[in-house]
C-alpha cells in the first residue's frame, strides 16, 4: 500500500503530541493512575477514621478516676514513649476493639497538649 508522503509527518506528530501530553499530565497536570488515586483514597479515609476517634479518647481520658496518675505516667515517658504510654492507659483502645490503635494514640496525644 503506497501512503501519501504528507500522512508520515502527521503520524509522527500525533505520536509525540501524544507522549507530550501523557508526560505533561502525569508530572504536572495531577492525574495518577488507579492504584494512587486508591492509596489515597484509604489514607483520606483512615485520617478521618483517626479524626473521629480522637474525641472519644479525650473523653474516655477526661472520665477516667486514675486520670492524674496516668497524665504524670505519660509525661515522665519520654517523647518517643509516650504514644506508647498513652496506649498502656487504655485510652486509645476503642469501644468494640482489643488492642489499642497507635494513630489514635498519636492524634489523642497531640490534643491533649502534655
Amino acid at each position: 500500500m503506497n501512503t501519501p508522503k504528507w500522512l508520515k509527518p502527521g503520524i509522527y506528530g500525533a505520536v509525540i503530541g501524544a507522549v507530550f501530553v501523557g508526560v505533561v499530565g502525569f508530572t504536572w497536570g495531577g492525574w495518577v493512575t488507579g492504584g494512587t488515586s486508591h492509596d489515597r483514597a484509604v489514607a483520606m479515609s483512615r485520617n478521618d477514621v483517626v479524626a473521629s476517634m480522637v474525641p472519644i479518647c479525650l473523653d474516655m481520658a477526661r472520665s477516667d478516676p486514675a486520670r492524674a496518675d496516668k497524665l504524670a505516667t505519660i509525661r515522665a515517658a519520654s517523647t518517643y514513649q509516650r504514644r506508647d504510654a498513652l496506649m498502656t492507659a487504655g485510652w486509645a483502645t476503642m469501644p468494640g476493639t482489643d488492642a489499642p490503635d497507635r494513630d489514635i494514640a498519636q492524634a489523642c496525644l497531640t490534643e491533649l497538649e502534655l
